[in-house]
């Protein structure tokens, strides 16, 4: 896929939370996944071995500090991390926090639900802090 095609290279991908001359952070609309965010490199490449070091590097030190964040700020039993890009070759990583009791835990969010959806007011109301967490750490 050229950057013609690409839906990141066209839209933001999502609500934009952050961004730099790197990339951005956005929200995944993932109405199971309350914090979900994706990090999308701001220029058209489809694996990482297509970045130079520095860049690589700068992008990877965004996707460490919104994890930190996500975690911190949605009290993540643990955090799933994903760069695949199957379905949308542009990069990106996903920063998923997973609790023990969500539809999908132990499995990946892409699996089969291991149980019915269930509400939890909490999670979204620790949601609405990781833009500002995000920003705290990497400057708003």
């Amino acid at each position: 896929m050229s950057a013609a095609d690409c839906e990141f290279c066209h839209s933001p991908g999502g609500a934009v939370l952050w961004q730099n001359d790197i990339c951005r952070v956005v929200r995944v609309d993932e109405p199971d996944y309350p914090g979900f965010v994706r990090v999308i490199l701001g220029r058209h490449a489809t694996e990482m071995a297509d970045l130079g070091k520095d860049e690589r590097d700068r992008f990877m030190a965004v996707v460490f500090a919104v994890e930190a964040a996500v975690r911190d700020t949605m009290k993540a039993d643990k955090m799933n991390l994903a760069s695949l890009g199957n379905q949308t070759p542009h990069l990106h990583w996903h920063v998923v926090p997973r609790f023990r009791d969500d539809r999908h835990f132990p499995g990946p969010v892409w699996a089969q639900p291991k149980r019915e959806r269930a509400a939890h007011p909490d999670r979204e109301q620790r949601a609405a802090g990781v833009a500002a967490a995000i920003g705290a750490r990497l400057g708003a």
